[in-house]
């Protein structure tokens, strides 16, 4: 069975989310994962696409934003993204679902600037709702590529807080709620340590070694004792994302590793 290191991201990423949940999903990846939670072990979570988009079944054409057309059509809602936040401040989100271009080693994201801000060297898109999802969902999910340069030991600038410093942070700083969860990468999956919070490796994936994950990675890496191997996708998940993303274009690899199991 042959799939690609984006594939096995997208269905890691899918089993964390739980049935029943509420989920506020960011754009391309993450709406491909909740999707396919949707259709597959998760059937009565709820989406809320932080352009204020609700559904309660994925679209059934391809999406390359969560704007398009299809993801509209059908929908059970199309509000603003302010009516989101009032779930977020009442604390009825359970899962926020982002990506990132920079991660520390505490579970702050970076996706605002590289470099110091006031003479940044490049400029990213910004917050959207990531600090909000951050700051008030009961759990953060992020997926992005492993990556030494986006994997680093401090951020340039958090836009969405982790855990800060690390410890006890968030309740020093009045955050009542969240905290990265799960960091899903092409390599593996990262949790914070219960007590230090600082993202240890949980998971790994198949035909990937341990000094591999520590060579992409900014910081001296820690492993969980309770390390494994990230299973496997099934033939119906497969078959479920291929049927969202036919092309490729979201999943397809591009030249990046193949995974392939005899």
């Amino acid at each position: 069975m042959d799939y690609t290191a984006e594939e096995l991201m997208v269905v890691a990423a899918s089993r964390e989310i739980k049935d029943h949940e509420v989920v506020i999903v960011g754009t391309r990846l993450p709406i491909l994962a909740f999707s396919l939670a949707k259709m597959t072990h998760a059937p009565n979570a709820v989406g809320f696409y932080d352009c204020g988009i609700v559904r309660d079944s994925p679209s059934k054409e391809f999406l390359y934003t969560m704007g398009d057309t299809p993801n509209l059509t059908g929908s059970q809602w199309c509000t603003t993204t302010n009516n989101l936040m009032f779930l977020l401040q009442q604390g009825l989100v359970n899962v926020g679902f982002i990506g990132g271009a920079e991660v520390d080693k505490f579970g702050n994201i970076n996706t605002s600037y590289i470099g110091d801000y006031k003479e940044t060297k490049v400029k990213l898109p910004g917050s959207g709702g990531g600090a909000d999802f951050a700051s008030l969902s009961e759990r953060l999910l992020v997926i992005m590529n492993h990556e030494k340069r986006r994997l680093k030991d401090k951020v340039d600038y958090i836009t969405s807080p982790g855990y800060g410093s690390g410890y006890n942070w968030r309740e020093e700083v009045g955050l009542p709620r969240g905290g990265v969860g799960t960091l899903i990468t092409n390599l593996g999956l990262m949790t914070p340590n219960p007590e230090t919070k600082e993202l240890e490796l949980a998971s790994i994936h198949p035909n990937v070694s341990i000094e591999e994950v520590q060579e992409n990675t900014g910081w001296e890496l820690k492993v969980s004792d309770n390390l494994i191997e990230t299973p496997i996708p099934s033939p119906e998940e497969l078959e479920a994302i291929r049927s969202m993303d036919p092309e490729g274009f979201w999943t397809g690899g591009r030249g990046k590793k193949q995974y392939e199991r005899k």
